[in-house]
């Protein structure tokens, strides 16, 4: 699926866009399928939101995003939640994970809420093991520290089928080795389904090789 912006403006950003330069913002872009994306930005100029932008949760910008040729506003209810079942993965910032389930049923719910499975439950232990969090897949999500959340935010992403990963600084709040070990894993995992993935960061880093970096 090719994703393209066409003049896309926060509303609650566009004075201070106007004063800085940007790469995404108010220009024409285009993300190939397949391609390991870069979007570098300092905080406060829309990292999260262009996420939510592309995962089609948010809508207060001005211009067009169109996915797979069609305009995000002309996808049907049914649609949208396919795509996201099936062409769309995200890690979002805040990681979202139901602090009332262990951490193997985050991962699990994601796994069986795809009509056809990918993965079978075997899976999730050898991606933590990977990842190292073995140790606390029987622990409640609240139980966590950040990163071991994001790890299991990670794993979870990788549960379901994608041309698209997108992900909102997964690494922040892991060491460099176990971001080199989840590194590993996502590259691995979108080579080996022929996708693509948009990460966006607060620096440069040497985590991917990147397609193409954009600053924000």
């Amino acid at each position: 699926m090719q994703i393209e912006l066409s003049a896309v403006v926060p509303v609650p950003l566009r004075d201070r866009i106007r004063q800085r330069p940007s790469d995404i913002w108010d220009r024409e872009v285009v993300f190939q399928p397949g391609q390991f994306v870069k979007i570098k930005a300092p905080s406060g100029t829309g990292k999260t939101t262009l996420v939510h932008y592309l995962y089609n949760i948010r809508y207060d910008y001005t211009g067009t995003i169109t996915a797979g040729g069609k305009p995000w506003a002309q996808y049907s209810p049914d649609q949208l939640a396919a795509i996201r079942q099936q062409t769309i993965s995200v890690v979002f910032q805040d990681l979202r994970l139901f602090d009332q389930l262990t951490a193997e049923e985050n991962i699990e719910l994601k796994r069986v809420m795809i009509p056809q499975p990918i993965y079978s439950p075997e899976k999730i232990r050898e991606f933590a093991e990977t990842l190292g969090v073995t140790h606390v897949l029987q622990q409640s999500a609240a139980t966590l520290s950040y990163g071991e959340r994001q790890r299991i935010a990670i794993i979870r992403s990788l549960m379901q089928p994608f041309q698209w990963l997108m992900m909102d600084e997964p690494f922040s709040h892991l060491d460099e080795a176990n971001t080199a070990k989840a590194a590993r894993l996502i590259e691995q995992e979108c080579r080996a389904r022929n996708a693509g993935f948009i990460l966006t960061d607060l620096d440069h880093d040497q985590h991917f090789p990147y397609d193409v970096t954009y600053q924000l």
